[in-house]
């Protein structure tokens, strides 16, 4: 995978901005499976678009979830994840969002990325194929190796817990 510098000029402070693309392999699994899209120039997540095949619409019962595929598949760069979020007006308009909060697409799977929709809401809400149901923000992570200890280094907050740090 390659970093693609992209330029822009034209913002009002007069500075050259420069950012940095990172090239993803993808792959349509349908004919009608949708590339991700930027809402705008500057927005971190891709909308993710709903490929139903021949249906129309799916229908999600309140407090059901379902599988709602994508029609794609990705080779996302090794050392990142596609982080799945909720798109905020399918949130606040229909009260659907993904059901694991946060879905993680590991960049060694290469099957069809599918978001678990669950419905928040007390009525039956409906997905249109074509409709945009989450966006996906490419994120690099750390690996980590576990050393296991009899002791951990001492530190001012200590075992305080959950609202520790803003009582005293």
């Amino acid at each position: 995978m390659e970093n693609e510098t992209i330029t822009m000029t034209g913002c009002t402070s007069g500075y050259l901005q420069v950012y940095n693309a990172m090239s993803v392999c993808i792959k349509r699994l349908t004919e009608t499976a949708q590339i991700p899209t930027q809402g705008s120039l500057e927005a971190a997540g891709y909308d993710l678009y709903a490929d139903l095949g021949d249906e129309k619409e799916i229908t999600i019962a309140p407090g059901a979830t379902k599988f709602i595929g994508t029609g794609l598949a990705f080779a996302l760069p090794r050392g990142t994840f596609l982080g799945i979020y909720p798109r905020s007006g399918l949130a606040c308009k229909k009260g659907l969002r993904p059901a694991n909060c946060v879905g993680v697409v590991d960049s060694d799977y290469r099957g069809e990325v599918k978001v678990a929709i669950h419905n928040d809401s007390e009525d039956y809400q409906t997905i249109a194929n074509g409709e945009r149901i989450a966006q996906g923000i490419l994120q690099t992570y750390l690996c980590m190796s576990f050393i296991e200890q009899e002791e951990l280094p001492e530190t001012d907050r200590g075992i305080g817990g959950f609202g520790s740090t803003g009582s005293k």
